[in-house]
């Protein structure tokens, strides 16, 4: 069921996706300390992440499109928290948006998706790590009830520094 707001529409991702949400997220590879992954990815390398977040259930993809021309504006996910059995009603959430539709609220559109379609889920809690500094994803997850549990110093070495790294969580 889309979501829409009057030029923006959001919907589950798709695997006609792939490659717009690929170049999407290598700019933050490229460009940013947002996602600690350091190499570009190919879509075929891709392809696994997105097949890993089917329509139903608690790991989601939803994305963001212009009503109009249906060009990708960004997406957000909810993946596993980690791999052991006990940690499955937790996620960790996301949200990236594509570099030239920043400011117009894309990212409050794919999250307000994204937690209505965790809202019949057996999903206990939500996990957002945010790479500092990042006051827009900040209020991005303040503004969602995300509340801030702790930092990890120096976490990451990326761009030749070490970045630390938020923890938020979200009762669901």
């Amino acid at each position: 069921m889309p979501t829409e707001c009057t030029e923006v529409q959001v919907r589950p991702g798709a695997e006609g996706d792939l490659d717009a949400l690929t170049a999407i997220y290598n700019h933050y590879v490229r460009e940013t300390a947002i996602t600690f992954d350091t190499a570009i990815f190919t879509s075929e390398e891709r392809r696994p992440w997105l097949l890993s977040h089917p329509e139903d259930g608690p790991h989601r993809l939803m994305v963001a499109t212009e009503a109009e021309s249906r060009r990708i504006l960004g997406y957000a996910t909810s993946s596993p928290y980690r791999p052991k059995p006990a940690y499955v009603t937790s996620v960790e959430v996301s949200v990236y948006v594509a570099p030239e539709a920043g400011r117009r609220t894309i990212g409050t559109l794919l999250y307000d998706a994204l937690f209505k379609a965790l809202a019949g889920e057996d999903v206990h809690r939500a996990y957002a790590g945010i790479a500092q500094p990042n006051e827009a994803s900040e209020r991005l997850h303040a503004r969602f009830g995300f509340r801030h549990i702790g930092t990890y110093r120096e976490v990451g070495r990326k761009f030749g520094r070490y970045w630390d790294v938020a923890w938020y969580e979200k009762e669901l």
